[in-house]
């Protein structure tokens, strides 16, 4: 029988093992009651057992951690919010309240770096920007999507898309905000609801004025 042999590992590949690690015990070290602020590098090192000289090839500082791990974030809810469509498979009032509940229960898994990305951003002007510029991609989704719906005319023409798609992604954010910082889950089914119902019959399915 021929042997087999493994291919080493690239260099790549060990990089992103090592940054994968760097984040989850970030995340441990801030679900554990560590705010980010109190949180050194050298703490962050010796919990992921990695020098401070190798913290440094991977991440500047501190700030550039919170920033990979809010993009990371993001992202992932980005691509929950971007399946939903009014009438996708998943599309109606019912989905986007699924929708609601999927994002509220992502965000409740990463709630210890949700509120680290909150505490920084008040006093860091870069992860307030990311964190901005992450609400501008949720943003412009739905602004296509709210003119994908004018144009099939399930949602009045006098809608304003964009004045429409900042009001859901930045209201309904500060909702899922303050939900998740509450701690309780047991009525995230009928915030998620709420917010549903909110939107579709105020927004995608709004009577003609």
């Amino acid at each position: 029988m021929p042997s087999t042999t493994r291919r080493p590992s690239s260099a790549a590949d060990r990089r992103a093992a090592l940054e994968k690690r760097i984040l989850a015990v970030i995340e441990e070290c801030l679900r554990g009651g560590v705010t980010y602020t109190e949180l050194s590098v050298e703490q962050i090192a010796h919990a992921a057992g990695i020098s401070r000289s190798t913290f440094y090839l991977y991440f500047r500082d501190k700030v550039d951690v919170l920033l990979r791990l809010s993009g990371s974030l993001k992202k992932e809810s980005y691509a929950i919010a971007a399946s939903w469509r009014p009438t996708g498979p998943d599309g109606g009032l019912d989905g986007l309240a699924r929708t609601y509940e999927l994002i509220l229960r992502h965000y409740r898994e990463h709630a210890a770096l949700l509120a680290a990305i909150n505490e920084v951003a008040a006093y860091d002007p870069l992860v307030r920007e990311a964190w901005t510029a992450d609400q501008d991609r949720f943003i412009d989704n739905l602004v296509t999507v709210l003119q994908e719906e004018q144009r099939a005319g399930r949602t009045p023409a006098d809608l304003d898309p964009g004045l429409a798609a900042k009001a859901i992604v930045q209201g309904g954010g500060q909702v899922i905000a303050q939900q998740v910082a509450g701690g309780d889950s047991s009525d995230d089914a009928v915030v998620a609801r709420e917010l549903a119902r909110g939107y579709w019959y105020g927004v995608y399915r709004r009577p003609a004025g």
